[in-house]
C-alpha cells in the first residue's frame, strides 16, 4: 500500500513520458533563446535597472590617458636601468607643459640606437601598397640585431621583425644553442648577410621607404629591404667601427658614414664598387649629419669636441688634405649629441660628456654660441629638435641619469634675439624660460631616495643650472 501511494503521488508529473515531452508550452514553441523578442536593451548600462555596479571611473581615465591626440608630440627613448632594457614612449603636451611616459616596451637586448619608421613591417603585413603607413621603431642592439617594434601596440612581448642572424630562425633548436654559443667567438667574421658586432647607427630612407641602412662595430654598413627583411647589400668603406650614418635629403641614394678610422665617406649605394669621396678629421668621428637646408653641406663632430662643416662638392684627393669651410671647438670633451634645426636655418645644438647643451647660430661669417645650459640629465647622450613648425624651438635632451627634459628654447632671451628675423611673428608676451621633465611620483621618490645624486640611475630632476646667456 505504501508503494501504491508513492506511485499515485508521482502520476501528476507524468515521468514515464518525460523524454518524449512536446517542446510546446501554452501553444508556443520552446527553443534556445526563444524569448529573445521580449528582452530589453539599453544604450548605456547606467539606464539598466538590473545593473547595480556601474563602470569603474578609473578605467575610463586610463582609456583617456592612452589616447594620443593630433596635437600631442611623441618621443621614443631607449633606456637601460638595473640591467633591464626597455623603450619608453613619451607624450609631450606643449600647451600644458606636460611630459609623461605613455607606455614602455621591454627589450630582450641592450639598445644602442633607434630610428623611427613609417612603413609597416612584420609577418603578414602587406607592404605592397605604397601608401601604407605605420608607427614603428627600429632598434639597433648589442646582440647584434635590428629589432622592429610596433609603437601603437601596448604591452608588446615580441618585435614585429628582427633583421639579422636573430631573425633567420625565429624558433631555434635548443639543442643547437649550446653549439652556437661555443662557436660564436670563432664565427665573428664580417659577412654580407648580417652584422656580427654591435649595431651603432640606423638611418631610414625617407624617399625609398623600404630601405634601412645600418652601421656596425664590425666595420660594415648594410642596406636592408624592409619588404623582404633581408640584407640587400653590404659595404666595406671603412677599416674601423662605423658609428654614424645619414642619407642625403636630396640625393636619396647617397649615404654619409663616419668611422673611428677618422674618415667620413659619402657613397652612392647604387655603385658599391665605385671609389667614394672621403674626408679626414683629427680624431674619432662621433656623428655625421647633412645640412637639412642645403644638401651640398654636411657636419662632422668628433671625440675631441670639434665640429667640421664641409662641402660635398669639393672632395679632397686624400683624407689628409681635407679642408673644411669652418671648424669649431664647441666643447672640451666629446660631442656625443648633435642636431640641426629642420625649420630654422643655421640653428644648431650640441651635447657633450661635459654635461652641457649649447645652442649655436651659424651665419655667413661662421658660428657663434647663443646660450649654454646644464639641463640636469648627466652626460648628454641625445639632443633632438621637434620636426613640426609649431614646436620647432622645443628641444628634447636625454642623458646618463636616465631622464629626459624638453627645453622650450624660444623662452630664452638670447635665442629670441639671435633668431628674431627667422622666427614667425608673435603677439604673445615673452614667457619665463622653461624646461619640462617627467613629474616625479611621491612614492617613487621615497623608494629612490637612497640613490646617489648624479649617478647613472639617479631619479629625475626638473631643475637646471643657468649659465651666462651672452655668447
Amino acid at each position: 500500500m505504501q508503494f501504491s501511494d508513492v506511485d499515485d503521488d508521482l502520476k501528476e508529473y507524468n515521468l514515464e513520458h518525460y523524454d518524449s515531452d512536446s517542446n510546446t508550452r501554452d501553444g508556443e514553441n520552446m527553443a534556445i533563446l526563444g524569448n529573445a523578442r521580449s528582452l530589453a536593451y539599453h544604450e548605456s548600462n547606467a539606464d539598466d535597472p538590473y545593473i547595480t555596479m556601474q563602470e569603474n571611473e578609473d578605467e575610463d581615465e586610463e582609456r583617456e590617458d592612452l589616447q594620443v591626440l593630433a596635437t600631442d608630440n611623441m618621443i621614443v627613448a631607449a633606456k637601460v636601468e638595473d640591467e633591464v632594457a626597455h623603450l619608453e614612449i613619451y607624450v609631450y603636451e606643449d600647451e600644458a607643459d606636460n611630459l609623461y611616459v605613455h607606455h614602455d616596451v621591454m627589450l630582450p637586448a641592450i639598445p644602442l640606437c633607434v630610428e623611427w619608421l613609417d612603413l609597416p613591417v612584420g609577418k603578414g603585413i602587406n607592404v605592397i601598397d605604397a601608401e601604407s603607413r605605420g608607427n614603428y621603431v627600429a632598434v639597433g642592439t648589442f646582440d647584434p640585431d635590428i629589432e622592429i617594434w610596433d609603437l601603437d601596440t601596448i604591452d608588446s612581448m615580441y618585435p614585429n621583425a628582427v633583421l639579422g642572424q636573430g631573425g633567420e630562425n625565429s624558433k631555434p633548436d635548443p639543442a643547437q644553442e649550446l653549439k652556437k654559443k661555443r662557436k660564436q667567438k670563432k664565427s665573428r667574421k664580417a659577412n654580407d648577410v648580417y652584422h656580427v658586432d654591435a649595431v651603432l647607427s640606423l638611418a631610414a630612407n625617407r624617399q625609398h621607404r623600404n630601405l634601412l641602412a645600418s652601421a656596425s662595430a664590425d666595420k660594415t654598413v648594410k642596406l636592408w629591404d624592409l619588404n623582404t627583411q633581408k640584407c640587400a647589400k653590404s659595404y666595406t668603406h671603412h677599416i674601423d667601427k662605423v658609428c654614424s650614418i645619414a642619407w642625403n635629403p636630396r640625393e636619396s641614394t647617397v649615404l654619409l658614414s663616419g668611422s673611428y678610422d677618422r674618415t667620413v665617406v659619402a657613397a652612392d649605394m647604387r655603385a658599391p664598387e665605385a671609389e667614394a669621396p672621403r674626408w679626414g678629421v683629427e680624431n674619432d668621428v662621433e656623428t655625421v649629419m647633412w645640412d637639412p637646408h642645403d644638401s651640398n653641406h654636411f657636419y662632422i663632430t668628433t671625440e675631441t669636441g670639434t665640429i667640421h662643416f664641409n662641402d660635398f662638392r669639393y672632395a679632397p684627393k686624400t683624407p689628409e688634405t681635407s679642408k673644411a669651410i669652418w671648424t669649431l671647438q664647441a666643447h672640451d670633451e666629446s660631442i656625443s649629441a648633435f642636431d640641426a634645426n629642420p625649420i630654422i636655418p643655421g640653428f644648431l645644438v650640441t651635447g657633450s660628456a661635459d654635461k652641457t647643451v649649447k645652442l649655436w647660430n651659424v651665419q655667413p661669417n661662421g658660428p657663434s654660441m647663443v646660450v649654454s645650459r646644464n639641463v640636469d640629465v648627466g652626460k648628454v647622450f641625445s639632443t633632438k629638435f621637434a620636426p613640426d613648425p609649431e614646436v620647432t624651438f622645443r628641444l628634447a635632451v636625454a642623458g646618463s641619469k636616465g631622464t629626459m627634459q624638453i627645453w622650450d628654447s624660444s623662452t630664452n632671451a638670447a635665442v629670441r634675439r639671435a633668431f628674431a628675423s627667422r622666427m614667425a611673428p608673435s603677439n604673445e608676451e615673452p614667457k619665463e624660460e622653461r624646461i619640462v621633465g617627467v613629474e616625479e611620483d611621491s612614492s617613487d621618490s621615497e623608494v629612490e631616495g637612497g640613490a646617489e645624486p648624479g649617478g647613472e640611475d639617479a631619479a629625475a630632476g626638473n631643475g637646471f643650472e643657468s649659465m651666462d646667456e651672452d655668447s
